[in-house]
C-alpha cells in the first residue's frame, strides 16, 4: 500500500482569533516502527533461546516442559515458536513429546553433512541405475523443501533427467521427496503440505488434498509412485532412506517415461532400491 504524505487526512484543530489553542504534540511516526522492532526483537530472542536449548540437548531432544523452564516462557508461547521453527526446518519432532534439531539447523551445525550424504548415496544410485537403466536421484529435506544432492545417469538411450543436483522444490512433488515426506510423523507432513500449499498448483495441478492421498498410498505400499506432476509425461518411483537411528533423512528415486513404467516394472525398481539399500547401507545413513 503506498505511503500517504505527512499531512494527508490529518485534521488540525481550530485556532480562535483571540489566541492560539494549546496544541498537544502529534505522535512521532518513528515511534511505531521502534515499538514493532522491540516486539520483533523479543520474539527473535525467544526463538533463539529455544534453538540454543534444542541444539544443546543433542540427539535426546527436549520436552515442551523443559523448554518452558529453560526459556522461562509460557507453554502457549513455546508451542507457537516451535510451530514456526518446525515449519522452517530448524526444529523437528522426535516421537510425540521431544524436539530435536531439524534438518536445516543440523546442516548449519555440520556444513559438509550434505556432501557426506551424497557420497554415501552415490553407490546406491549407481547400483539401482545399473539394474534398471534409468536415471536415479537422491534428495534430502530442508524444512518443507526437497533438495537434490546426487544423481546417476543410466544406460538406456533415453534418460529422463527431471531434476539436477541443487534443484529445490516442494517436498512431495517428486517421487524421492514423496517417499521422504510419507516417512515423516504426521504432524510434520501436515506442516510441510500447509507450507507448500500456495506453490503446489504449479506442479501439474497438485493440491494439498491430492498430496495427502499420495502420502497415504505411499505408506500403504512402502514406496512412492508419482507421475505428471514435477514433469509432464514422466513417472517416478521412490523410497525413503533412514539414518542409523531409524529417522527418515533422504529419499531416492528412478524416473522414466510413462511407457517404460508399467506397474510390474515399478515393483521391480522398488525391489532394486530396497536390495541396494540393504546391501550398501545395512545400518542406514
Amino acid at each position: 500500500m503506498p505511503a500517504r504524505s505527512a499531512n494527508q487526512n490529518v485534521r488540525l484543530p481550530d485556532v480562535s482569533a483571540q489566541g492560539k489553542a494549546a496544541l498537544s504534540p502529534l505522535p512521532c511516526a518513528a515511534d511505531a516502527p521502534e515499538a514493532a522492532e522491540d516486539g520483533g526483537s523479543r520474539t527473535l530472542r525467544r526463538g533463539l533461546q529455544l534453538l540454543d536449548a534444542v541444539l544443546a540437548s543433542g540427539r535426546e531432544g527436549l520436552r515442551v516442559v523443559d523448554l518452558c523452564r529453560i526459556a522461562a516462557l509460557e507453554r502457549a508461547t513455546v508451542y507457537r515458536l516451535l510451530a514456526t521453527l518446525m515449519e522452517s526446518g530448524y526444529v523437528a519432532q522426535r516421537g510425540r513429546f521431544r524436539y530435536v534439531a531439524g534438518p536445516r539447523l543440523a546442516a548449519l551445525a555440520q556444513p559438509h553433512a550434505t556432501d557426506g550424504l551424497a557420497a554415501r548415496l552415490q553407490p546406491v544410485l549407481a547400483r539401482v541405475s545399473a539394474a534398471c537403466g534409468d536415471a536415479a536421484f537422491a534428495v534430502v529435506r530442508e524444512g518443507a523443501i526437497s533438495h537434490c544432492i546426487a544423481r546417476h545417469v543410466g544406460t538406456h538411450p533415453v534418460q529422463i533427467l527431471v531434476i539436477q543436483v541443487g534443484t529445490r522444490q516442494p517436498l512431495g512433488v517428486g517421487a524421492a521427496g514423496l517417499a521422504l515426506l510419507a516417512a515423516l510423523p504426521q504432524d510434520d507432513v501436515a506442516r510441510c503440505i500447509a507450507a507448500n500449499a500456495a506453490a503446489l498448483g504449479h506442479y501439474g495441478g497438485m493440491t494439498p488434498e491430492r498430496m495427502n492421498i499420495l502420502v497415504r498410498a505411499t505408506r500403504e505400499r512402502g514406496w512412492s509412485v508419482i507421475g505428471n506432476h514435477a514433469t509432464s509425461g514422466v513417472l517416478a518411483v521412490g523410497m525413503a532412506v533412514h539414518s542409523t537411528d531409524g529417522e527418515p533423512v533422504a529419499g531416492i528415486s528412478v524416473a522414466s517415461t510413462l511407457a517404460r513404467m508399467p506397474r510390474e516394472r515399478q515393483q521391480l525398481i522398488a525391489r532394486a532400491m530396497r536390495e541396494s539399500l540393504a546391501a550398501l547401507l545395512p545400518k542406514g545413513l
